[in-house]
């Protein structure tokens, strides 16, 4: 059921006992746990923090502490499958769930006892009337009355005449009941199409310190933080960003008004958090603003940099906003102040003539003291690199803890390190990139695009993890679409494939809708895959909580394949 008052229905009821807290492995959801943790250390709330990757990883985790632990709150996992049938508790557990994934599954929506939804009721849910999905069991069990009469050891005249009329209400009522089945696969196939993404857990959590007056700024930093993500990864449509990004924006007022009055507000430690109309170039203030524009996707796919015309075209933009080359080459923090004082705006007048008409965007920025700024996106570059590092052999339960660390500001080194790991990430997307679209990798299969990414290309590894893997179909599929003259090529969603476990002969494969400007960011391969892998009894395993990303065996690909041309024809 969804909770309406969050204060009294979660936090009180959880405050004075111990709680398991299951966190899935994206930044969003990252930043919520940062914000709970917080509070529950204000209220010396006992908690257990335990990261899960998918729902293999949920079930084992919830195996391990149901026997301690009666209260589970789950973030950016759970909400979109039938929990209780998934992790079969016992009656007395309690999951608390504060999930982005939609659509939420009914059962979670009408379950009144065992699963409370922490979910905003304004992201126009749709779910459907409890009347449409569920019938009262006297209905059904019309039918069964019928059936027993029959085995009555009545007199059999009488009874001929009484089944005349029952047979014709028994009739009756089966073909009710055919009725409304067939109405009730309608409305949840209606229902369930598309997978989307709703309110951004960490602002969800983030209210609820506001509600509690408990909020502070690293609270609200990290909020910001979790909308960032939603965007970086386009999981959300522009809308609903900028009326996210003005709701924010009004705690930031609020925030730095209080704190003009205090003493500290220029202290060494200090925490300055600014709303910003800043540039679309990934970490360019940590980088040179060359390196930027090359690797950022939306610059990137408008010059068609992995050509030599792009290039070319690249090299006048710079002349036309006349800096020379060697301040954009050197790194943003050593270029000439009077080059800086103005830049955005001499790149914003720029890019409108190379018709880059948005390359500003509504962000946020914040100063750790006098030397350390970052823009909301450096972060989530930062957290997301960490969070999937193939590096070191460290194990997905160390990458979290480290990517939870950068989030602090007591961290900042973590945070820088997460940068340098973030801009190799970026050149490798890039490259990728570039690589594909000039050995034409992406096919058109008839009703979507496809690439597979071969066993041995450069940096394979890294996209064998689901955020870089989607950023790389994102950006591939930007990059593709401004670089073919056939027009229907253009309104093809794509299919991205890209080796996984080699030990195992795995392949990860994840489908994202068609790029466009107005997209509503509603994804319809969950679906699809799943008919698929059924229709063809292909190995798959749906562990994901994004239910678009797969892992399938290599032997099965080509018949998965055929089966969702069929399908999707």
């Amino acid at each position: 059921m969804f909770i309406t008052d969050i204060r009294k229905e979660f936090y009180d009821v959880v405050v004075n006992q111990r709680v398991a807290l299951l966190v899935s492995s994206d930044i969003d959801a990252l930043c919520a746990c940062k914000i709970l943790q917080a509070l529950f250390h204000c209220d010396q709330v006992q908690y257990t923090l335990v990261p899960v990757t998918g729902w293999q990883d949920l079930g084992t985790a919830f195996l391990e502490h149901k026997e301690q632990f009666r209260y589970f709150v789950l973030i950016n996992c759970g909400a979109n499958v039938d929990l209780l049938e998934t992790l079969q508790p016992e009656e007395d557990s309690i999951f608390f769930i504060c999930d982005t994934h939609r659509p939420v599954d009914v059962v979670n929506v009408y379950n009144d006892t065992q699963v409370k939804l922490m979910i905003k009721q304004d992201d126009d849910l749709g779910v459907p009337s409890y009347d449409d999905i569920f019938r009262d069991e006297e209905e059904e069990g019309g039918d069964d009355s019928g059936n027993e009469s029959d085995g009555g050891s009545e007199p059999s005249g009488k009874r001929r005449r009484y089944d005349e009329g029952e047979v014709e209400r028994r009739i009756e009522r089966q073909r009710a009941t055919r009725e409304w089945e067939g109405r009730r696969r309608e409305i949840l196939f209606d229902y369930e199409q598309y997978e989307y993404h709703g309110t951004s857990a960490a602002m969800v959590i983030f209210e609820l310190a506001w509600v509690l007056t408990k909020d502070t700024k690293d609270m609200l930093w990290w909020a910001i933080i979790g909308l960032t993500d939603q965007w970086v990864h386009d999981k959300i449509t522009h809308m609903k960003y900028v009326t996210d990004i003005a709701t924010l924006q009004r705690h930031v007022s609020r925030h730095n008004h209080r704190n003009e009055d205090e003493d500290n507000s220029l202290s060494i430690d200090c925490m300055r958090i600014s709303f910003e109309y800043d540039l679309r170039l990934a970490l360019y203030q940590h980088w040179s603003l060359f390196e930027s524009i090359c690797n950022s996707s939306y610059t990137s796919c408008n010059f068609k940099l992995w050509s030599m015309h792009g290039q070319k075209k690249l090299q006048e933009f710079l002349a036309d906003m006349g800096l020379p080359l060697k301040q954009v080459k050197q790194k943003f923090n050593s270029m000439d102040m009077s080059v800086k004082e103005n830049l955005r705006e001499v790149i914003e007048e720029s890019s409108n003539k190379y018709g880059m008409k948005d390359i500003r965007i509504q962000t946020f920025g914040v100063h750790f003291g006098f030397k350390n700024r970052f823009l909301a996106s450096d972060v989530v570059h930062a957290a997301a690199a960490l969070l999937e590092s193939t590096e070191k052999d460290d194990s997905p339960g160390d990458n979290f803890i480290k990517a939870l660390d950068c989030l602090s500001r007591s961290n900042l080194e973590r945070l820088h390190g997460g940068i340098d790991l973030a801009k190799k990430k970026l050149m490798a997307i890039q490259q990728t990139v570039a690589s594909c679209i000039c050995t034409n990798l992406i096919l058109s299969q008839g009703p979507f695009l496809y690439c597979y990414l071969l066993e041995g290309t450069p940096d394979v590894k890294l996209f064998s993890k689901p955020m870089a893997l989607t950023l790389l179909c994102k950006y591939l599929l930007k990059a593709f679409v401004r670089s073919t003259r056939n027009k229907r090529c253009k309104l093809l969603p794509l299919i991205i494939a890209a080796p996984m476990n080699v030990e195992k002969r795995t392949v990860i494969v994840l489908g994202i809708p068609p790029e466009s400007e107005t997209s509503d960011k509603k994804n319809f391969f969950g679906r699809a895959f799943e008919k698929a892998a059924e229709s063809t009894s292909s190995r798959t395993l749906h562990d994901h909580f994004d239910t678009s990303i797969i892992e399938l065996k290599m032997e099965d690909r080509t018949k998965f394949l055929d089966a969702l041309i069929t399908l999707l024809s």
